[in-house]
């Protein structure tokens, strides 16, 4: 029995020497100490830099992408095609503004404030929401002004119940009167003719 032991006790210790050498080696090695007492950065922290540092350039800035838009919008000052004119401009300027009367027997004269930007729309726009009406609707307009003529094209909406040839001679009046008085009576915007257009189509009076 004391052999057993004695043969048992031989073969165990070299075992446990060594085991106690290999522990001692894996705490004496630590690579994430290492990795920071060197200032080497890790793999982790490399590829967050390099993310962080192509974000700018993979993500356009709206600048950008409006330069690449092939469709952007562009309005000049005589053109509009809504009866809600754009206010981005908080700059205004005073304008002459002739409405009827309720007889439709005179156009009066009246003093309004419009966005100095697009005077012209803008004081087009004033006058066609007075015209609006629940069974006359109008859609949009455009002006166009060329050589002291001023085009207006009015768009009906496709939901109005009359249409323009079934206006009175004194819905007439306020309407096509007062645009035509408006336009040619501001000296500032030179215009000497203005002619009524309905989606291109010249409007018979």
């Amino acid at each position: 029995m004391s052999k057993i032991m004695i043969t048992t006790k031989r073969y165990f210790l070299p075992f446990i020497f060594v085991t106690i050498v290999v522990s001692l080696s894996s705490c004496s090695y630590n690579p994430t100490a290492r990795n920071i007492n060197s200032g080497t950065p890790s793999i982790s922290t490399i590829r967050t830099n390099k993310a962080s540092s192509q974000t700018p350039s993979q993500i356009p800035s709206v600048a950008q992408l409006r330069e690449k838009s092939p469709n952007q919008e562009f309005s000049k000052e005589n053109t509009s095609s809504s009866l809600t004119p754009k206010t981005a401009n908080s700059k205004t300027t005073n304008v002459t503004m002739y409405t009827s009367d309720t007889q439709c027997q005179e156009l009066i004269p009246e003093k309004v404030s419009v966005p100095a930007e697009e005077p012209v729309t803008n004081v087009v726009s004033k006058i066609l929401e007075k015209r609006d009406t629940s069974d006359f609707s109008l859609s949009g307009y455009r002006v166009n002004i060329k050589n002291g003529i001023a085009t207006v094209d009015l768009r009906i909406s496709a939901d109005s119940k009359r249409q323009i040839a079934s206006l009175s001679s004194c819905e007439q009046f306020a309407l096509f009167g007062s645009l035509r008085k408006t336009l040619t009576s501001n000296a500032q915007w030179n215009i000497k003719e203005v002619r009524f257009t309905e989606r291109g189509k010249d409007i018979v009076l």
